[in-house]
């Protein structure tokens, strides 16, 4: 899959009625901006007020998510961003002209059969992740319900539920990668038990609802007055059993269909975190009430990983230039050659590394008792690996140097000491002009940002003796 952001090509509309509140609605996918998310727009609501698909918006989760924001709801969201994430679109706006989307099949089918049929379209902006690289979790005593993440390279998810009933019985389902999310999750339908289904009767929900849009698994007696209250609120002359214990004559699309349905959920529920996920889930017993503080739990760890600004670096890939290589670009020489390897290199970046051991020179007489790295040597070597980018454009850089003419917000957020690793990222602000290079400089030791700082250099031709 492309790391670029993606957007659909042009907007598709769909029709029908919301599954609670049995609304007729209009539903129309529009293409979006990078960086805008999912939105949901309120046509039918004075001023057409905007919902963002956010975790913190969760109001409910009775029988579907439901976001509000300032008195504007959104119900039952989760099939229609199930299948945004399935159809793997990062941005879109959702107009509506009633709370809830239509329930159609009760699956994400339709939605994906309608983005599919304007396409999908690649945009300029690199995605970011939520890269998972340590066990989160998040456990519900009363229900028994766990959800947990672990590292992967995909966003995979494996879903387990298991109702205590002979009907359902336990059943599993597993993605290895979403791109597998229209074949083997988009067209399984919700489903619910009848002793539940009487209890959402009794309330006055599920007005939308029809025997073709959601399984009913008959786990009690189908008594004479049950079989009354289900054909007058489906509109049957009559309604009985099916052999595999399934309301009515509606067959199933997977023998599973019920756990391939939760892992809808899971998605379209995880995808109010605000950010694609490289992770593996597992959830067991999952509900919209675990899946979204779950997400919470994401967003906050991807609002955490954010603040730090921390990149994902491979420190085991081939560096673009080792020790060696640097040396043919740079005019400095050990001991004051401060960085080791060149890991990544652009046109607007730079990824260096110095490993910081024992033996530096200046451990000698910088507190010896307890020896740190000078703050002023972690800026020079940002300042070097700074100019690695700089020099690497031009096609002879042993005919130039790079010299300080500005620095500014300079923040040291932790000691570097013997043994650390330090990681340097520079990334221009502003495109070299009249030789004048403008970078924001970052130095990580592990997750921690030890050193950062605004740079400003020059880069001049050397003087020819």
């Amino acid at each position: 899959m492309s790391d670029m952001q993606k957007t659909l090509q042009q907007e598709v509309t769909l029709s029908g009625i919301g599954l609670h509140t049995g609304k007729e609605v209009k539903l129309t996918m529009k293409p979006a901006k990078e960086n805008t998310g999912f939105v949901f727009v309120r046509t039918d609501l004075e001023g057409h007020p905007q919902v963002e698909a956010d975790v913190n918006y969760v109001v409910a989760t009775e029988r579907g998510t439901t976001l509000e924001k300032l008195g504007v709801k959104i119900n039952t969201c989760e099939h229609l961003l199930a299948a945004l994430v399935g159809c793997d679109i990062d941005n879109a706006i959702l107009e509506m002209d009633a709370s809830e989307p239509p329930i159609l099949d009760g699956s994400s089918k339709f939605f994906v059969e309608a983005i599919e049929s304007v396409g999908v379209v690649e945009q300029n902006t690199a995605r970011e992740y939520l890269v998972v690289k340590e066990v989160l979790t998040y456990s519900d005593p009363a229900t028994g319900s766990e959800i947990t993440i672990i590292p992967s390279d995909t966003y995979e998810v494996t879903t387990m539920v298991d109702f205590g009933t002979k009907v359902l019985g336990t059943q599993n389902a597993t993605i290895k990668n979403i791109s597998e999310f229209k074949e083997e999750i988009s067209s399984a339908r919700t489903f619910s038990f009848l002793h539940e289904l009487e209890m959402l009767l009794d309330h006055g929900l599920i007005k939308g609802g029809d025997i073709s849009n959601a399984i009913v698994y008959v786990d009690k007696d189908l008594t004479p007055e049950t079989t009354e209250k289900l054909k007058k609120a489906f509109g049957k002359d009559n309604v009985s059993i099916r052999p595999n214990g399934i309301l009515d004559n509606l067959n199933l699309n997977y023998p599973n269909e019920a756990a391939r349905h939760k892992l809808l959920d899971v998605i379209g529920d995880l995808a109010l975190a605000g950010v694609k996920i490289k992770g593996k889930v597992i959830a067991n017993k999952p509900g919209h009430y675990v899946n979204t503080q779950f997400a919470k739990k994401l967003n906050r760890q991807w609002k955490l990983q954010k603040k730090k600004n921390v990149p994902d670096f491979d420190l085991t890939k081939e560096p673009v230039f080792d020790i060696n290589g640097i040396m043919k670009l740079m005019p400095h020489r050990p001991p004051f050659l401060l960085i080791d390897k060149v890991l990544e290199l652009s046109d607007s970046h730079v990824v260096g590394l110095k490993n910081v051991t024992m033996n530096e020179p200046f451990f000698v007489g910088h507190f010896p008792k307890e020896p740190v790295m000078p703050g002023v040597l972690q800026v020079e070597a940002l300042a070097q690996t700074g100019g690695i980018l700089v020099l690497a454009s031009v096609p002879d850089p042993e005919n130039y140097s790079t010299y300080f003419i500005k620095i500014d917000k300079v923040k040291f957020k932790r000691k570097v000491i013997p043994g650390d690793t330090l990681i340097f990222k520079i990334e221009l602000i502003e495109p070299i002009r009249r030789g004048i290079v403008h970078m924001q400089g970052y130095g990580y030791v592990g997750d921690t940002v030890a050193v950062e700082a605004e740079l400003m250099a020059q880069v001049a031709k050397n003087k020819v003796d």
